[in-house]
């Protein structure tokens, strides 16, 4: 297929401008989400980066009734468009029931489907018919060529605008291992491609609030393997105080710290940009 351009507020995701997805993992205190929407302005204003503000309202797929799944449809919308408002960040977001995409479309400006559901025909075709673009996040078990089957489900219902993120794949039990060939096979359907480079060094099995259920070591190797592989996009979930976040603790990066990580990534983005063009 050929290349297509998600356009989500001012930005050209799929153009030769690295994008980046960021927000906590899940909707918390709204002051909270306010000075990380504050911080993540002044990264993009600093760096060029366009941003996207990501942030769960309800993340059901959690292990145990005990965690905390977010503040839910109404009092989450209510928090992101607020941000909108505010900062002028485009706002992205998961929906897990068919029922949630009207509502979500009425603030979103992009509709996340979540990986373990991306092969759910009803929810995506719900997404689809909102007209919003949608990030569809490909699946812990399915072969990345085989992500050509959501796309065209949405396609088919009307919605050509749709971008692709890579999270990791199943390898062994509660372990993901990213493959790079996995970029390859997702940009051939034409869809904008991000890499979710957070979400790729969870250990599942262990609670994300225990230090073992994340490792952070390798996010610098995996960010520069990713953005080297042609990506669009990454997507990186910040907190201001990740060791405190209600949601994979373990694995997203300081919002403090992600100016300077990003430095080498853009570098990275724009070398392979060079060779791209040769």
């Amino acid at each position: 297929m050929s290349k297509k351009i998600v356009k989500v507020g001012d930005i050209d995701c799929g153009s030769d401008q690295l994008f980046l997805i960021s927000g906590p993992c899940v909707i918390e205190e709204e002051s909270l989400m306010q000075r990380t929407a504050e911080e993540l302005k002044g990264i993009s204003e600093r760096l060029d980066i366009p941003v996207i503000y990501k942030s769960s309202f309800l993340k059901d797929n959690r292990s145990s009734l005990k965690f905390y799944k977010g503040p839910g449809l109404e009092r989450g919308l209510e928090i992101l468009q607020k941000i909108k408002q505010d900062f002028g960040l485009p706002v992205l977001s998961d929906i897990h029931y068919p029922s949630q995409a009207r509502p979500a479309a009425e603030v979103l400006d992009v509709i996340q489907i979540p990986a373990y559901m991306c092969m759910q025909t009803e929810l995506i075709v719900s997404a689809a018919k909102t007209g919003r673009p949608i990030n569809i996040k490909h699946g812990q078990f399915l072969a990345p060529e085989n992500m050509i089957k959501p796309v065209l489900k949405a396609v088919e219902s009307g919605n050509e605008q749709v971008m692709l993120t890579e999270r990791g794949y199943t390898f062994g039990y509660n372990d993901l291992v990213v493959d790079p060939r996995s970029f390859y096979e997702l940009r051939l359907t034409g869809c904008p491609v991000v890499f979710d480079i957070t979400h790729s060094i969870r250990k599942y099995g262990i609670p994300s609030a225990d230090p073992r259920g994340g490792t952070r070591k390798y996010l610098p190797l995996l960010s520069r393997a990713g953005v080297a592989a042609g990506v669009d996009g990454v997507f990186i979930e910040v907190h201001p105080e990740p060791e405190k976040a209600l949601c994979d603790a373990a694995s997203q990066l300081s919002i403090f710290d992600l100016e300077e990580f990003l430095k080498p990534i853009i570098e990275f983005h724009n070398l392979e940009l060079k060779y791209r063009e040769k």
